[in-house]
């Protein structure tokens, strides 16, 4: 009989617990730590309607979780000198360059500072699948505050933001510059996705809202509209949204973004001289759109979501909407990625699971 590892063990206890109790259908973690693979652990069902079972290779659509990649892409084209930071948006865009926008830096829209935060309106989630019309609205729109000012959470725009500079910077989408830049050099093509293949549609894990779903406060009293808010299984299961290239989420397993954020921990994507940058505190001040404290690196809230983001300050990733999470550390080496069926309107079993593996990885935890 072969004997799980600690983590792997533990990880795989809770996992199973969730699943037992009913507090979760499907779940996949995966961890690296300095670049071995520690955890690779599922639980549960990825299809509640058929059975089917989760494995490691099931993609999960995990929502806001998908931005690491869509930060990472930017990175890694300041990084081979295509753009830079403080390149102003409306020197490769120049439409966008109205109404107030004219000085706004991909810094800007990396910090969530560009004052976009909000898709204009008329533009509605049936819509996100239409790249042109999409960045046509953000063109015309107003900024919400002077760009580099006041930061706040760019829900569905900012994959937007970045994916324009992107393209008019190489001439190439995102799906492909995930495809070209990350996912080939890692050998890891198949399992993440700005854009599931209809090929791939099937062996997706099939997302389902909570019951009851979080209350959202009345129309007109919030800066995203309902829609960016609150995230739903309808939207996480339409094959025309995983279909579409949309970087302001993502559909991956927890073990290759897992993988990915590894290389960038090790230099094999990000060079060592520039790590710091991913944990370098970039923007500090009070989130436009939630009203609580913000730490922001490029690209990156700062911090592990079950403490102040000055008390771990090397760590940076996103979660995702439905209680998905994504985070590094550079401090410890680590690499972690929860994905899960069931659409929360919390973040209790990440944060359970990310604090498990720190006590487990970092001493001075």
């Amino acid at each position: 009989m072969t004997r799980m590892p600690p983590l792997q063990q533990k990880v795989q206890g809770v996992l199973d617990e969730l699943v037992g109790t009913g507090a979760e259908t499907g779940l996949q973690v995966a961890v690296y730590h300095r670049g071995a693979l520690v955890v690779d652990a599922v639980a549960g069902v990825a299809d509640s309607r058929t059975g089917r079972a989760v494995t490691p290779r099931t993609p999960f659509f995990s929502f806001s979780a998908g931005k690491v990649m869509t930060s990472l892409i930017a990175h890694l084209l300041v990084g081979a000198g295509e753009v830079a930071y403080d390149t102003r948006v409306a020197d490769l865009w120049p439409r966008f360059g109205t109404r107030g926008k004219e000085t706004a830096t991909l810094r800007h829209v990396l910090t969530h500072t560009a004052g976009v935060p909000a898709m204009p309106r008329g533009v509605g989630p049936g819509d996100l699948t239409d790249w042109s019309r999409v960045c046509a609205a953000l063109a015309d729109a107003e900024p919400r505050w002077r760009p580099g000012t006041r930061t706040g959470y760019h829900s569905f725009t900012y994959g937007f933001l970045v994916g324009e500079v992107a393209r008019r910077a190489t001439g190439k989408p995102m799906r492909q510059l995930l495809h070209e830049r990350v996912t080939v050099p890692l050998g890891l093509d198949g399992d993440l996705f700005f854009g599931v293949p209809p090929s791939d549609l099937a062996r997706l894990a099939h997302l389902e809202d909570a019951t009851p779903p979080p209350a959202l406060p009345p129309d007109g009293e919030t800066v995203l509209a309902p829609w960016e808010m609150r995230p739903s299984a309808a939207m996480g299961n339409s094959h025309e949204i995983l279909q579409a290239d949309i970087p302001s989420v993502g559909t991956f397993t927890a073990r290759e973004i897992a993988a990915v954020h590894a290389a960038a921990l090790d230099g094999r994507l990000i060079a060592a001289d520039r790590l710091g940058e991913l944990t370098a505190v970039a923007f500090e001040g009070t989130d436009q759109v939630f009203g609580t404290p913000a730490r922001l690196a490029l690209g990156y809230p700062l911090g592990r979501i079950s403490t102040r983001p000055e008390e771990t300050p090397t760590t940076f990733g996103w979660v995702g909407g439905g209680g998905s999470y994504v985070y590094a550390d550079t401090a410890t080496g680590t690499s972690f990625a929860l994905t899960k069926t069931r659409l929360t309107p919390h973040f209790a079993t990440a944060q359970r699971l990310a604090d498990l593996t720190t006590a487990e990885l970092d001493p001075a935890a």
